[in-house]
């Protein structure tokens, strides 16, 4: 098989390669065509646009495979603990156990934030969406690091951000959940682990450290596990283009939270709840919205079914299926909104028109369920989502400094007007 590809432009023709990926995926290099040609190509929304050559994630959406640096997400969300996995996506390989150790010792040392990033909280309006607050304080970290913003620094001083920002996010998130209730912010516990102590911090007492079943901590490891990355999305590409320009890791990543505010990206499993919400204030009539979501003519779509990449299943919905399972179980919680979630799942699981469509609750439908059962508001979710997603993007946006990647520059294809005179403006 030939690895170049022939492009033919009045009558002129091209010679381009053909890129392999060790999963057998096939690329047509068009990097030097409009140098060769003076053609650029057009692809709205880099839909089918390979921005990078990567070697963090590995998606099949055809196929329902989605693997971290080689290994299936079924196997990490079943073995592994979140703070292994962010080693894995950063570092390229499973740390043995001394090496994950001294990993989780170095973060512990920097969880603390600095105490003036308190008055940021005086200053949101009561009212502010935790992304906003999300992103302005993970942006602000430049202003107490400054050292982070040293576009040539060492290795060991990149590092150091790296871990300083693992660190505090968790801090950061459930400061601004507790701030949102008015209630007197909990430092880190660093006798505890990364999402133990995130949990303590989130629904803990200043006075006392709270009991968290085993079954809860182990489903938020799942869930962060399962968001930590996933190719070159929205928010992902966000942070490599911001990074590309020597942007430091604090700015590259408040410009991902910023991507990943919008609801057609992080927003979904906020939506699903949203979605349930309105069904149970209706009456909560499942089956006369189930209807409404077959009828071509209406325009109500359910939340947090199918996928824009996976075609067959989300390989993430059937893991964190049996986590949202074991959760309710052990809360045993009484909602009729998780009722009608049940309800929704199961007709969809089942229902022809469903099926046939591959319309398969998706890991967002999951999430948020367990999100309400944890007690955490809607507007919360987004945040969940960001700091689960963390570890990918810093991986992404050192895997693109550390292959020197050109500072990212997409062409466009201009249909404004020709070149005309100025009119003076009693003359218009």
């Amino acid at each position: 098989m030939s690895d170049k590809a022939l492009l033919t432009i009045d009558g002129n023709s091209y010679e381009l390669p053909i890129i392999t990926g060790t999963e057998q995926e096939k690329a047509i290099d068009i990097s030097k065509l409009r140098d060769q040609s003076g053609y650029v190509t057009l692809d709205t929304g880099f839909k089918n646009t390979g921005a990078t050559k990567s070697a963090i994630t590995f998606l099949d959406g055809e196929n329902g495979i989605l693997h971290y640096r080689g290994y299936p997400i079924e196997q990490l969300a079943k073995n592994s603990t979140f703070l292994e996995v962010a080693y894995l996506l950063i570092y390229g390989e499973l740390p043995k156990e001394q090496t994950l150790l001294d990993f989780r010792h170095l973060i512990s040392r920097h969880t603390l934030i600095h105490e003036d990033m308190k008055k940021f909280f005086d200053g949101f309006p009561s009212k502010s969406h935790p992304m906003g607050q999300l992103s302005a304080l993970v942006g602000a970290l430049s202003a107490f690091y400054p050292e982070s913003l040293n576009p040539n620094a060492t290795e060991e001083e990149e590092n150091l951000t790296i871990v300083k920002l693992l660190a505090k996010m968790p801090t950061i998130v459930s400061w601004i959940y507790k701030k949102s209730l008015g209630h007197p912010v909990i430092y880190p516990r660093n006798n505890m682990n990364y999402v133990h102590n995130f949990l303590q911090m989130t629904f803990g007492q200043i006075t006392e450290e709270i009991e968290l079943d085993p079954v809860i901590v182990r489903a938020m490891h799942i869930l962060l596990i399962l968001h930590a990355d996933h190719e070159q999305n929205c928010s992902t590409s966000t942070v490599r283009i911001v990074g590309s320009s020597n942007a430091n890791l604090y700015a590259s990543i408040s410009a991902g939270i910023s991507a990943l505010w919008g609801p057609l990206h992080g927003g979904a499993n906020q939506a699903v709840i949203e979605m349930l919400e309105s069904i149970k204030n209706d009456g909560g009539d499942s089956a006369k919205w189930l209807a409404k979501a077959k009828d071509k003519n209406d325009p109500f779509r359910l939340m947090g079914f199918g996928h824009r990449v996976y075609k067959n299943f989300d390989p993430r919905a059937k893991i964190i299926k049996k986590a949202c399972d074991d959760v309710l179980e052990k809360l045993g919680i009484n909602d009729p909104v998780l009722d009608i979630a049940k309800q929704l799942e199961e007709a969809a699981l089942n229902d022809p028109y469903f099926v046939e469509r591959k319309l398969y609750p998706n890991v967002d439908f999951y999430s948020g369920i367990i999100y309400r059962a944890l007690g955490f508001p809607t507007d919360m979710f987004t945040v969940l989502f960001a700091l689960g997603r963390l570890p990918g993007w810093i991986a992404q946006w050192k895997e693109m400094r550390i292959n020197k990647e050109p500072i990212g520059r997409p062409r466009q294809i201009y249909v404004g007007s020709t070149p005309r005179d100025y009119v003076d403006i009693e003359k218009r």
